[in-house]
C-alpha cells in the first residue's frame, strides 16, 4: 500500500510539474526555442525593443519634419499664464518665428510648387477671424505708425503663385492661433491690456521681411481684435539678430565661423548624405554641387508641408527616402552643434543685445517707471535658436513654423517687492531648463524663477565663458 501510495504521489507531482512547464510556455515567461551555451537564442538575436535605460530612443525625421511644419488644425496645450493665485502678471514679453513661408531657394531645373498665397477664408487650413483681420488689413490708411521700411509692405499675402520667402495662408492661420491663445490667457484670465489701452502699453518690432510683418499683425490682430491703427506703432529692426546698436562684435563672428567648419566637417564625413545628394542631383541633371547649393531641403519641406509632391524629371523621381536621409543629418547637425560649444558661444554674444533690452524693460516695470505691458518681437528662426541656446535650454527643438517664446514677469502679491519670470517654449515652462535657475529649481522645487536671476544672468554670467565682465569686452577679447 505504501509503494502504491507514493507511486500515485510521484505522478501526480509529475503532471503538475508539466503544467506548470506549459503554463510558463504559453506566457512566454521561459524560452521556447533552443539556447546556445553562451546564452543567446539561435533564433532571435537582435533585441527589438531599446533598453530604456541606456538606450536613445532613435529620431524619426519624418514625425520632426512634421512638428516642424506645425499644420493648424490640433487643438494645443499651453502652459502660458499658470501661477500661484496670489501671483500678479505685470508684464509679457514675446518672440515669435514667422509662420509657415515659400521656400527661400527653389531645386534648378525643377517646377516650382504650385501653392496659392491669397487669402481665402473657406479653404483650408482657416480661422474664424481670417474674413474680418483681412477686412481690417485692408482699412489701413496713413494714421498706423510704421518705419518708412515697414509702410510700404503689404500688410498680408496676395499673389495667386506665392513669391520666395512669401507668407502662406497657413502662415497666417498660425498666428492667427497664436494670438488667439494668447488673448484667452493674457486678456481675458489675467487682464493685463486694460480696455482703454494706448500706444505706450505696446512695444511692436519686426525684421524688414513681409512674412515677418503679416504674421506679427496676424497675431496682433486675434490679440487685440480691430485695433485701433492709431495706437499701432511697428518699428524696423535691421538685423535678424535684433542687435540694434551694438551690432559689432568680432569674437561673436568668429565663433559663428567656427560652427560653420563643424557644419562642414559632419556634412562631408556623412557618406550616406553624400551619395543621396549624387544621385538627386542625377534625377535632376545638374551637378551635385549646384544641388547641395541650392539648399533642397528648403523647398522639399515647403513640398512636404503642403502635401505636394515632390520633383520629378524624365530621368526619375526625389521621393521620400531622399527626404529622410536629408532631414536627418539635419537633425544630427542640430545635436552635434549643442555638443560642440560653438554655437553656444556666438549665441552667448549673439543674443546678449535683445535679452539686456527684454531685462531693462521688465526691470523698468517693476520699478513702476515703464508701462510696456505686451512686447512683440516678430523674427526668424535665426533669432529664436540662439536665444533658446544662450538660456541653455538644450532641449528645446529648433524653432518650427510659428514658433513662440514667450517671457511673463510676475509680482508676488504676499511679498509685494518680490518679482518671478517665467519662460515658456511654444506653450511649454521651460524656466527650470534655464542655465540661471536650473539649480535654484533643483534646490528649492519652486513653480517660478527668482527675476534677479535672470538680471545677474545677463549682467554678469552670459560673459564669464569669454572672462569678461561686460559686452564690449566680451566681443573683443584676444583669441590665443
Amino acid at each position: 500500500m505504501f509503494f502504491r501510495n507514493r507511486f500515485l504521489f510521484l505522478l501526480a507531482l509529475a503532471a503538475l510539474l508539466a503544467f506548470l512547464s506549459l503554463s510558463l510556455q504559453f506566457l512566454h515567461l521561459i524560452p521556447v526555442n533552443p539556447v546556445k551555451e553562451d546564452g543567446v537564442n539561435s533564433k532571435n538575436r537582435k533585441r527589438i525593443m531599446p533598453d530604456p535605460l541606456t538606450e536613445t530612443p532613435p529620431i524619426d525625421p519624418i514625425y520632426e519634419a512634421k512638428f516642424y511644419c506645425n499644420i493648424p488644425g490640433i487643438p494645443e496645450r499651453s502652459m502660458e499664464g499658470h501661477a500661484p493665485h496670489y501671483f500678479k502678471l505685470v508684464s509679457v514679453h514675446v518672440l515669435i518665428r514667422h509662420g509657415d513661408r515659400y521656400p527661400l531657394y527653389a531645386i534648378p531645373k525643377t517646377k516650382r510648387p504650385n501653392i496659392d498665397c491669397t487669402l481665402v477664408p473657406n479653404r483650408k487650413p482657416s480661422h474664424p477671424r481670417l474674413e474680418a483681420f483681412i477686412g481690417h488689413m485692408s482699412k489701413l490708411g496713413s494714421e498706423a505708425k510704421m518705419d518708412s521700411t515697414l509702410s510700404s509692405m503689404p500688410r498680408y499675402p496676395s499673389h495667386l503663385l506665392c513669391e520666395m520667402g512669401e507668407l502662406t495662408q497657413t502662415g497666417v492661420v498660425q498666428h492667427l492661433r497664436n494670438g488667439q491663445l494668447l488673448q484667452d490667457i493674457y486678456i481675458k484670465k489675467h487682464n493685463l491690456i486694460p480696455s482703454d489701452w494706448s500706444a505706450k502699453h505696446l512695444y511692436l518690432e519686426t525684421t524688414g521681411k513681409s512674412r515677418t510683418l503679416q504674421s506679427g499683425l496676424a497675431l496682433l490682430y486675434a490679440f487685440l481684435p480691430d485695433f485701433d491703427w492709431n495706437k499701432i506703432n511697428f518699428r524696423h529692426q535691421w538685423s535678424a539678430i535684433f542687435c540694434t546698436g551694438n551690432c559689432v562684435c568680432p569674437i561673436r563672428n568668429h565663433y559663428l565661423g567656427e560652427d560653420q567648419r563643424r557644419q562642414y566637417s559632419l556634412r562631408v564625413t556623412n557618406i550616406h548624405l553624400e551619395k543621396t545628394y549624387a544621385d538627386m542631383a542625377k534625377i535632376i541633371g545638374i551637378p551635385t554641387k549646384q544641388l547641395r547649393a541650392s539648399n533642397p531641403i528648403d523647398s522639399l519641406l515647403c513640398h512636404f508641408c503642403h502635401n505636394v509632391s515632390f520633383p520629378c524629371t524624365k530621368n526619375g523621381c526625389i521621393t521620400m527616402e531622399h527626404f529622410k536621409v536629408i532631414k536627418a543629418h539635419q537633425l544630427e547637425d542640430e545635436k552635434e552643434r549643442q555638443e560642440k560649444k560653438y554655437y553656444y558661444l556666438y549665441a552667448l554674444l549673439a543674443t546678449y543685445p535683445l535679452l539686456n533690452q527684454t531685462v531693462n524693460r521688465m526691470q523698468r516695470i517693476a520699478e513702476g517707471k515703464g508701462e510696456e505691458l505686451f512686447v512683440l518681437y516678430s523674427a526668424h528662426d535665426v533669432t529664436l535658436s540662439p536665444v533658446l541656446s544662450a538660456l541653455g535650454i538644450t532641449e528645446a527643438r529648433f524653432p518650427r513654423f510659428a514658433a513662440r517664446l514667450v517671457f511673463e514677469l510676475w509680482k508676488d502679491g504676499e511679498k509685494n517687492k518680490e518679482y518671478f519670470l517665467r519662460i515658456l517654449y511654444n506653450g511649454v515652462d521651460v524656466s527650470s531648463q534655464t542655465s540661471f535657475c536650473r539649480d535654484y529649481n533643483q534646490r528649492y522645487n519652486k513653480p517660478m524663477c527668482p527675476f534677479d536671476k535672470f538680471v545677474h544672468f545677463v549682467n554678469l554670467d552670459m560673459f564669464s565663458p569669454f572672462n569678461a565682465t561686460n559686452y564690449y569686452d566680451a566681443c573683443r577679447r584676444r583669441l590665443f
